[in-house]
């Protein structure tokens, strides 16, 4: 397979219904124009089990059902792009903090859960390839570091939680023999954490093709960590390494006027202050091109060409007034405190306004 120059656009239809708009050099364009002009080669989507609420309330960031994803997908296959679905199992956000079972499957047992992931995973993949979007290459759960489906897949339970991840590998390949499998987990930069992880996995898990890492400059370590710990696990366990989810700021300007939210119902920005000041990067412009420009060639570097690729996370997720990582009625689902808006628009690859960020160049001159 071909290096992936990859970007997440999991909240783009709901953008652009907002009344996002994408600009190159001052020119309106599509995105995946824009982006494939700059070498971006492949999309990553997130997919959610049934995001909305019993009443069919939308539970926001995307709503990232099967029909938006279907929609997405077919989109970007239509650019002559590749796709990597993102299986979440969970109607919301899963990640090393939840991993919360889907409304449909709650109550069941390890068992049950089992075969519920089994045929979710093969009917999904054969829906998409009836609709013309079936995807390149596909991940099976997401930062799972901590495990999936809760409480029956928690880490420490790998017995547990591996029987889960082979349900969901067993119905891929009940869909498609040879399509890339990604078993993806986050912090990027700590080896001790993947060693243990995968060292368990390889005992009892079923084959698949790429180690999927998380690598966020801010929470998980310098790109000398990611490097080190990429370079030990490429040799350790033979597999392709692909970072599926990557950003870096470029200021940090705030957008509230973009979002139009009372103080009160903002989330504001991931990257506080005290976290930006751990990076070796400043959140500027030019700070998020070197870092991106450095970040690639840390993935070069990685011996025997098995760097895969990598997908730089919501790219384009700007901010717009509607948008943000949660609807209220997510919130009340997940049980978490709010507010729900969009803390990711300036570590986009565009602007406040839409417009092409250099950093692009980096991705477009890497090679």
């Amino acid at each position: 397979m071909e290096f992936l120059k990859g970007v997440d656009l999991s909240t783009l239809k709901e953008v652009e219904g907002l009344g996002g708009r994408f600009y190159d050099k001052g020119v309106e364009k599509d995105v995946l124009g824009i982006l494939k002009d700059y070498g971006v080669n492949a999309v990553r989507l997130r997919l959610w089990n049934d995001p909305y609420t019993e009443d069919g309330k939308p539970y926001g960031a995307g709503t990232n059902d099967l029909p938006t994803t279907i929609e997405l997908a077919k989109r970007v296959l239509d650019n002559g792009m590749k796709v990597l679905l993102d299986f979440h199992y969970s109607d919301f956000w899963a990640d090393p903090g939840k991993q919360r079972v889907p409304k449909a499957w709650k109550g069941m047992g390890l068992c049950e859960l089992e075969t519920a992931v089994f045929e979710y995973t093969r009917e999904t993949l054969e829906t998409m390839k009836k609709e013309g979007a079936f995807p390149t290459l596909v991940q099976v759960g997401n930062e799972i570091t901590n495990g999936m489906l809760w409480p029956y897949g928690k880490v420490p339970d790998y017995d547990g939680l591996i029987r889960l991840i082979n349900a969901g590998i067993k119905g891929v390949r009940a869909a498609d023999n040879d399509i890339p499998i990604v078993l993806h987990l986050d912090n990027g930069g700590n080896n001790a954490l993947y060693r243990e992880w995968f060292d368990h996995y390889m005992e009892k898990g079923e084959d698949f093709q790429i180690i999927g890492l998380s690598y966020y400059p801010f929470w998980h370590g310098s790109l000398a960590d990611l490097k080190n710990n990429m370079n030990d696990i490429s040799l350790r366990y033979g597999k392709e390494l692909m970072v599926v989810e990557v950003s870096m700021g470029y200021t940090m300007e705030d957008y509230a006027d973009y979002e139009k939210l009372p103080p009160d119902k903002r989330k504001g920005m991931a990257t506080k202050k005290e976290l930006v000041d751990k990076i070796d990067y400043p959140m500027t412009k030019d700070g998020q091109k070197r870092f991106l420009t450095d970040f690639l060639n840390v993935i070069k570097q990685v011996p025997d060409n098995k760097g895969a690729g990598f997908f730089y996370w919501e790219a384009a997720w700007i901010p717009v007034a509607g948008s943000g990582w949660a609807s209220d009625e997510a919130i009340a689902y997940m049980e978490e405190k709010g507010p729900g808006g969009n803390e990711w628009a300036n570590q986009a690859l565009f602007d406040y306004d839409g417009n092409a960020l250099p950093a692009l160049e980096a991705i477009r001159d890497f090679a």
